[in-house]
């Protein structure tokens, strides 16, 4: 039996993607729902969605909520791919920290700007969620992460909604980290929390550069709970 959560995303990615290219589940097939794939693999729920959307950034499947996965592809792109070493490769984590803050600080302005009363209460759920399961391992990461793209989503800007769902394996594996290594650090959990409130009240007021500061300043101290900014400071430093 593995251990690592990412050496099981990748096995069960290939399985999957090996069972596509073999015809077990053919194109325009629908996949097996999670459960039942949890099932036959032997691993959690949360392995089955990470693994599935690996699938998805590889153009294998493509997911709707609320009808599952459908196989459109028996072959993975071999486009850009965003390394799936991030959850133990210290640089790789680091770079993917980098473009989150660039990614989501602009994300953020833009929702301040364009949110409507339907992004801000899907936000407002999303941190209530979170409030709620903040020391939950798997639960705390999902509606973590749901609140990052419920930004996405009321910026309404289609490319940032689907560059986030292309990322969102490693979205996650990046708040997974950082997490988990809060939980280890007394009293972070809810430090951290307050950092998401406090984006979304800049959201909420239309302030576009206060959000932005506060994406970034979010993303900054979640760098530096996990000791990396020598990595930062090194990429920025004249030789």
């Amino acid at each position: 039996m593995l251990t690592k959560t990412l050496t099981l995303t990748e096995q069960v990615a290939r399985q999957i993607a090996a069972d596509i290219a073999d015809g077990v589940h053919p194109v325009g097939a629908k996949l097996p729902s999670g459960r039942i794939l949890a099932g036959q693999y032997g691993v959690s729920a949360a392995v089955i969605r990470e693994a599935t959307e690996r699938l998805r950034a590889q153009g294998m499947i493509q997911s709707r909520q609320g009808s599952g996965s459908t196989v459109v592809s028996r072959t993975g792109s071999q486009g850009f791919q965003v390394s799936s070493g991030i959850g133990v490769d210290r640089g790789q984590l680091a770079g993917v920290y980098e473009l989150r803050m660039e990614l989501e600080g602009g994300a953020a302005a833009l929702a301040a700007l364009r949110r409507n009363a339907a992004d801000l209460s899907a936000m407002a759920q999303a941190l209530a969620s979170l409030e709620a399961h903040l020391d939950h391992p798997d639960d705390g990461v999902e509606h973590d992460v749901a609140f990052h793209i419920a930004i996405a989503a009321a910026t309404h800007n289609n490319t940032y909604q689907d560059l986030l769902q292309y990322l969102n394996l490693q979205l996650r594996l990046a708040v997974r980290t950082a997490r988990s290594n809060s939980r280890l650090q007394e009293g972070l959990t809810a430090a951290v929390h307050q950092e998401h409130v406090a984006v979304f009240e800049a959201i909420r007021a239309g302030n576009p550069e206060q959000a932005r500061q506060a994406a970034v300043f979010h993303l900054q101290q979640a760098a530096r709970r996990l000791q990396l900014d020598p990595l930062f400071f090194a990429a920025t430093q004249t030789p």
